[in-house]
């Protein structure tokens, strides 16, 4: 076994291998920098253990046993790594503590690759085949996507085929039955011919169930009794118990006429193994089924793009000129172009890479991404992402990101990685897991016990009318009973029922323009009280103008304007856009600025024409521009200037923008110059958002409060929130304010979600039980990097739809847990023989399995639609 020691944060990533698994190489994106400092292990080492040919990883034994391995029980618990199992996507995520040692190492340390290559190799050592998962971009995504289809397809036909040949082998074993409808039909001739006489041999019937358990069916009982020497048992070991019993009771049946047991016995290995193999082949597929969606997104992305070469480097060219031919272009593999290049885009064509628009303009189809169903018009400057569809005019686009680095591979990245991550109601399933094949096998042998030693004395009166009161009768019923008890134990669907939702309701999420990081996101969703929205750009649409400025009379209106566009320009605040906007559209000549410096929350300033400048909220600007000297009488005292100026605001807002202004968030900042104080003012408006109001009113229906935290002024945000229907508002918030109100609601006992879309809403969205980010930006924003949870179509009825997913799917969870657990809790007295006495009823083997795969399947079939009418878009 490998020993390694970490001396700092490792971020490894290993992926499925072995002989008979799909080489599964997924993309992966670390964590963003802010997640790392919010989280006990701050970076991740990942695991892809094998879907080896006996698929032991879909078995709960099997995640428990992997979990062991990954998880030394001789560390400290504060330094023990976090592990997570996903069965379905076969895939172990390690989160370990930078200060996590090897008991036998001091002072190795182990750079990242070494790192998951020992843990990938102490999985193959003790019988879990494992490989190093490889990054996404060592290959082309074209070919990549090519290679999955074709092992996806290799991987069904060989599931198909394995079911078949075992169907096969069980419709001749049932060929014996026939003979008894042919006897029924009048066809006494043909049901003693020699077919059937055939069929009926004992000798034939056992060669069909020794050609069973070594043919399709081997993998399952090497996987069972390995597991069972490794003392972890699973359903495998199970099944294969059940199996190897039944058939050497018939085959000690054979060698020994004279014991009188039945020897068609030899039917119920072959049959049990049958029902097996049909489940495996339905989990196979439904897991295939919901995880090639995120495979279908990426393969949205054109294989071949159009690489416009322009000779006299002009990119001003309108559409009309990019048809004209003075732009030449040469069809090229998407993966070749590079950031910096141009590819012209036709009508109806698929966008290859991530970009923004040099040339043309057109109306793009984002609802492959988003789920906005209308296109979006695109114009010079907007930008556009691979794999969306232009519509209407040839448009010419200047690639920022390509392959591995467009949104829609983030996309894919983040889902796969969600996908890995297992819902805390996993846990019950797993505390489960452990004693559930024990308790079985004890079970089984305790139902032996009994009417092998008691049961044909305490019931011998009523045992008698059906069975032989001979020992050797009772010890075949004994051993009958308790293979029944073995094969019908079905830990399978608890182990499903998790891992199945998750992936499927991740899938659906990212469908719908939802990205969901995780089952942990998905259960705490489902249990959200209250959800706090950020104002501006959120229940706003975040694209505020310049409706009026004001000032004390030492400038004029331009001048302050001059002023605070110097020093905003620097800065993506959408109100900071507003006012550079506002001096564009009036001509104004901004002048050359240093020392820039941006808070949060506060504002921004910076040197203009030799004074520091600061544009922001009263009090931050006040405190950055104090007068030098109180000789200094240029302006009267900051206090009754800012009440006037702000007064004189007002009267102009009301002057300018008529009744209707209370649908507007009327916000204003103050401009401050060093040496003088407060200056002037500007008031920004914003128009609420169509859905802001819905939304609000279906959450309320839903039974979670909305509640506003802003920095803005009291009025401004006080306005938003009556107009959406919001009672409670808090206003004049820094991050950390919003921040710590959280942590006050969830000391409260409240779970909390946050709505935002900002860099200052990145400590509030990360502080929330869930946040939730609207849009994907790009690395450099925040707030996407803290929030778990990502709007893509940038719309507020999004909010509801992601609360409504995720009560659908952890309310199916636990309606399979539910179901899972009374299947059990029925069949098994049933298999032991409880009605025996009273009804004379006992369970066949093979009806016991008929009955453990379809409750597999039940859950698989469950899962597939985590989505009932209650979370239908209202």
């Amino acid at each position: 076994m490998a020993s390694f020691r970490l001396s700092d944060h490792h971020d490894a990533l290993l992926a499925s291998g072995g002989p008979h698994s799909p080489q599964l190489r997924l993309p992966w994106c670390s964590l963003p920098a802010l997640k790392q400092k919010t989280n006990k292990f701050p970076r991740k080492s990942v695991i892809r253990t094998s879907k080896v040919r006996h698929n032991a990883h879909r078995s709960l034994g099997i995640a428990r046993a992997v979990k062991a391995e990954l998880l030394p029980s001789n560390l400290k618990e504060n330094v023990k790594p976090q592990v997570a199992v996903n069965m379905i996507t076969e895939t172990a995520v390690v989160r370990t503590s930078p200060t996590l040692r090897s008991p036998s190492s001091a002072t190795a340390d182990l750079d990242s690759v070494a790192f998951a290559e020992s843990l990938a190799a102490r999985l193959t050592d003790c019988g879990f085949p494992s490989k190093q998962r490889k990054a996404s971009h060592d290959s082309s995504s074209q070919s990549k996507i090519a290679d999955l289809t074709k092992k996806r397809e290799a991987s069904l036909v060989k599931s198909t085929g394995r079911v078949a040949f075992a169907w096969t082998l069980v419709a001749l074993c049932c060929g014996t039955h026939a003979t008894h409808w042919l006897h029924t039909l009048g066809f006494h001739g043909a049901a003693h011919g020699s077919l059937a006489g055939f069929l009926h041999n004992p000798a034939i019937k056992g060669a069909i169930a020794l050609t069973t358990l070594l043919g399709p069916a081997r993998d399952i009982l090497i996987d069972g009794y390995n597991a069972f020497w490794k003392r972890s048992p699973n359903m495998n070991t199970l099944v294969g118990f059940g199996a190897t019993a039944a058939f050497t009771i018939s085959a000690v049946s054979l060698a020994n006429p004279d014991l009188r047991w039945d020897a068609s016995f030899f039917d119920e290995p072959v049959m049990l193994l049958a029902f097996v193999l049909l489940g495996r082949a339905l989990e196979e597929r439904a897991r295939l089924q919901a995880s090639s969606d995120m495979h279908d997104l990426l393969s949205l992305v054109p294989p071949e793009s159009r690489l416009v070469i322009d000779e006299d480097g002009d990119a001003s060219k309108q559409s009309g000129d990019l048809l004209a031919g003075h732009a030449l272009s040469v069809n090229v593999p998407t993966d070749h172009v590079r950031p910096g290049d141009c590819v012209l885009v036709l009508p109806g064509e698929t966008i290859p890479v991530d970009g923004s628009v040099v040339a043309g303009r057109s109306a793009v189809d984002e609802s492959m991404l988003t789920g906005e169903p209308m296109p979006v018009s695109k114009t010079m400057g907007t930008t556009v992402s691979a794999g969306t569809v232009n519509w209407e005019g040839p448009i010419k686009i200047k690639a920022s990101a390509t392959g591995a680095e467009c949104v829609v591979s983030d996309i894919v990245r983040m889902v796969e990685e969600a996908q890995a991550r297992e819902a805390p109601v996993q846990r019950l399933a797993d505390s489960i897991a452990g004693p559930f094949a024990y308790t079985i096998m004890v079970a089984a042998a305790a139902t032996f016990l009994f009417w092998n030693f008691l049961g044909h004395q305490l019931f011998l009166n009523i045992l008698a009318d059906d069975f032989s009161d001979s020992d050797e009768s009772m010890l075949f019923l004994s051993l009958k009973l308790g293979i029944d008890v073995l094969v019908v134990a079905c830990p399978c669907a608890l182990g499903l029922a998790t891992p199945t939702a998750v992936l499927v309701g991740t899938s659906m999420g990212a469908k719908r323009g939802l990205l969901l990081r995780g089952g942990d996101v998905l259960e705490r969703l489902a249990g959200i009280k209250k959800i706090i929205f950020d104002k501006t750009g959120t229940l706003t649409v975040g694209k505020p103008m310049v409706s009026a400025v004001a000032t004390i009379g030492l400038y004029d209106d331009l001048a302050i304007l001059r002023l605070a566009a110097a020093v905003e320009r620097h800065t993506c605040h959408p109100i900071a856009t507003a006012i550079t906007t506002a001096a564009e559209a009036v001509n104004i000549e901004l002048p050359v600025t240093t020392g820039h410096l941006t808070e949060p929350g506060h504002g921004a300033l910076a040197e203009v024409d030799g004074k520091i400048v600061a544009v922001g909220l009263l009090q931050w600007v006040d405190g950055c521009c104090q007068r030098k000297s109180s000789n200094d009488m240029a302006v009267g005292t900051l206090p009754a200037d800012s009440k006037d100026l702000e007064a004189r605001l007002n009267e102009v807002l009301a002057a300018k923008l008529g009744p209707e202004s209370i649908r507007q968030s009327k916000s204003i900042v103050f401009v401050g110059m060093e040496g003088v104080g407060v200056i002037g003012a500007i008031a920004v408006t914003d128009t609420l958002r169509e859905d802001a109001k819905q939304t609000v009113s279906r959450l309320q229906e839903m039974n979670i409060e909305a509640i506003v935290l802003s920095g803005d002024r009291e009025e401004a945000v006080a306005s938003i929130a009556g107009s959406v229907g919001i009672r409670s508002s808090h206003a004049g918030l820094k991050p950390k304010d919003k921040a710590d109100f959280i942590k006050s609601l969830q000391k409260q006992g409240f779970s909390v979600a946050m709505v935002g879309d900002g860099v200052n809403d990145a400590p509030a969205l990360a502080a929330a039980d869930v946040g939730m980010a609207l849009k994907m930006q790009k690395s450099e924003n925040a707030a996407s990097d803290a929030a778990s949870a990502i709007l893509l179509g940038n719309s507020l009825s999004q909010v509801v739809e992601a609360v409504d997913l995720s009560r659908a799917t952890i309310q199916k969870v636990k309606q399979n847990l539910g179901w899972a657990l009374a299947y059990n809790a029925v069949a098994i007295p049933l298999a032991a023989g409880v009605l025996l006495p009273s009804f004379g009823f006992t369970m066949s083997p093979s009806v016991a399995d008929w009955l453990h795969s379809r409750d597999q399947a039940a859950a698989i079939a469950e899962q597939r639609y985590p989505l009932g009418a209650e979370a239908a878009v209202r």
